[in-house]
Order: structure tokens, then sequence, then C-alpha cells
């Protein structure tokens, strides 16, 4: 088989989708399964779906594009602003967008009205993280504007955080964005859908004991089904896999050799070398995936055996007293950045499994089975 892959086993995707579902239905919060890092896999989504995900979010039209061309007939929504050049593609497969300026909801009204559709936005709000988003003091001005636009219905409102600067979703913040969902009902005399409170970020605040979601009512997650962790800590989500997605790589050399480097000591292809100690000689191996394929920092190797670091197609491995013969596979837990840059990686195969036909005929069964090619 292909290495370096990725294997993704499914049954663990529905599971944790399944799971987190169950647990944030109680207090009236849906949520969106977000396919970026899979790159729009239809098999991925298939997974969410069938686990009862709501609908489906991307940050770029062309796995919007990907999953629509599969079949997928669920609600697909563009979780990145559009772009202007993109915005003929954006309303014909896009079911809702984010969107934080005018001039490009402006362009998908227009988009939308040529060719005889309504396409749905929700609009960002700025709460504290400075990525996207509208300041709240403006929000009620772009309601407003949209409301004036053709073709073009506003489905509701969201913030994201715990992204760029790492601000945490709390009381605060969501009571906030719930806040602003009333009144722009009472100002405009409108119904909001949807009040996007975050994402796997979220979890933390959305699943606390003393939790009151106020308005929100929908979270975007993909952290948290892929890799089972939540991304504010990275710890592990109780009853979640964290191994959901694993990378595989072959051994291509393997030598004892002394644990420390000699000769005058510069910069490395990568940056400013990494400290070492002097542990003796030991078992020095080698795979094949290196930083154009993977983010090295990003792997959690099994145990006994330890990542030194990493070129460009070389990650370096220190296996103790244990000769590893070439040829060997070794398989990495991923962070989510390590899993991004493995699935966008064309030197990286994709494998994508379901543990044995029973599992899958549960896994199928499971909330009625939305099936997607």
């Amino acid at each position: 088989m292909k290495a370096p892959r990725l294997e993704i086993d499914l049954l663990k995707l529905h599971h944790n989708a399944r799971t987190l579902v169950e647990r944030l239905s109680p207090r009236g919060i849906s949520v969106t399964g977000i396919t970026k890092a899979t790159l729009g896999s239809p098999d991925v989504a298939g997974a969410m779906l069938r686990a009862g995900v709501r609908s489906l979010g991307d940050s770029r039209i062309e796995n919007i594009e990907r999953l629509r061309g599969a079949g997928v007939t669920a609600p697909l929504i563009l979780v990145r602003s559009p772009m202007l050049s993109q915005v003929d593609r954006v309303v014909a497969s896009a079911t809702v967008s984010f969107n934080t300026e005018l001039d490009v909801i402006t362009a998908l009204a227009a988009a939308a009205e040529a060719t005889g559709r309504t396409h749905r936005v929700v609009l960002m709000v700025e709460l504290g993280d400075l990525r996207e988003g509208i300041l709240p003091g403006d929000l009620m001005g772009m309601v407003r504007d949209v409301q004036r636009l053709p073709a073009v219905v506003l489905a509701g409102i969201g913030t994201n955080l715990a992204c760029q600067s790492g601000v945490s979703p709390d009381a605060a913040n969501m009571g906030e964005l719930s806040a602003l969902a009333g009144s722009i009902e009472d100002r405009f005399g409108l119904t909001i859908d949807t009040v996007s409170g975050g994402n796997s970020g979220n979890l933390d605040w959305a699943l606390g004991d003393a939790v009151v979601p106020g308005r929100v009512n929908d979270l975007r997650l993909g952290e948290s089904i892929l890799l089972g962790c939540e991304p504010l800590h990275r710890r592990p989500i109780e009853g979640l896999h964290t191994d959901a997605v694993t990378l595989v790589a072959e051994v291509i050399e393997s030598k004892r050799k002394p644990s420390q480097p000699r000769g005058e000591i510069g910069e490395t292809a990568f940056g400013a070398a990494v400290p070492t100690r002097d542990r003796g000689d030991r078992v020095r191996t080698i795979v094949a995936v290196g930083h154009q394929d993977v983010d090295p920092s990003g792997l959690l190797a099994p145990a006994g055996i330890e990542v030194l670091g990493a070129s460009s197609d070389h990650l370096i491995l220190d296996a103790g007293r244990d000769r590893l013969p070439s040829g060997a596979e070794v398989s990495f837990r991923l962070n989510y950045s390590a899993l991004v840059r493995a699935m966008t990686s064309p030197f990286v195969g994709k494998v994508v499994t379901v543990a044995d036909e029973g599992a899958q005929a549960s896994m199928s069964r499971t909330r009625g089975a939305t099936r997607v090619p």
C-alpha cells in the first residue's frame, strides 16, 4: 500500500460526530460538520451526515463543488467570506455563505438575481479574536443595507473565536452574540434563524455545567470530529476517538549513530537548530515524509519512538535501541496543523476505511442514513 498515507477511519469519525450531536442537541445546538481539512471528502461528509450533522461547511468553493458533484444534497455553507471573483460559483453551489463586506454581498445578490436564485447569507461579527467580522457597532447598518438587496436573505449571524488570537468562547462573548440577534429582530422585525457561535473551541463553553446557550443554536465542528480533541488546550474529549485519522510513513534508513552532531552549527534547512543532549549512540530512523508533506511538530509518534526533527523529505526518529527495518511502517497521530498539510500534499495518499461490513451497516442505519456517494 502507498506510503506515506493518511488512513481515515469512517466508523470512528461517525462515532465522534454522533457523540457530539447527541451531547449538544439537548442544549438546542445543532452541528455543522466542517470538511475543509479533508478537502471536501464525500466519504467524510457522508459519515458526518449519517451521524446527524445538520449541514456541512467548508472554506473553499472548490470543495463545496466537489461535494455537490458527488451528489450531496444537504445544505452546504461557505464558511470563509467569498472572493468577489467567485460569487457566481458561490451562488451556484453553496446554500449559505458567511459574509462581512457589503460589496461582496451586493455581488452575490446580482449573481443570484441573474440566475433566478435566492442566496442566504450569515453576517459574521467581530467579538475579540480579530480575524473576520463586522464590528458590533456597525452591524445594524449592515443589516439595513442587506435588507435592501434583491435575491439575498439574511439567514443569521455568527462569530469566530479561538483561531487568530486564541480568544476563548465564554458566557460574555456568547451572550453578546445572543443579544445582537435579539436586537436585530427587535429593530427590523425579522427572525434570525441561525446564530452560529463558533467552532470546536466552543465545546468547553457549550458543554459546561453552567452554560446557558442563549440564542446560539449552531456550532461548526471540524477538529473535534476528525481528531477527537478541543483546540483551546488540545485536550482529548472524553468518549471520542483521537486516532480516527493517522499518518503512516515508511522507513528508509535505520542506523545506530551518535546523538550529538559534530562540527560548527548553523541554521538548518528550516530555521535554527534545535539544541540536543548527549545520550550516547542511539538508533536513528528516517521515514520518508517531511516538511513538504506534513507539519512535523504536529506528529505524535508511537510509544518508545521520539520525533527528533525533519527536513523537506526526511523525518528523523529516535527509536531507542530497536532498529526498524527498511520498508517497515510507522503510524503517527496528528494535530490539526499536521492533518491539514498532509491532506493537501499530493505525495500523501488518502485511504478511507470502515472497520467491517457489520459496522458499516450499523453506521448506515444510524439516523436514517443519508446516502452520499
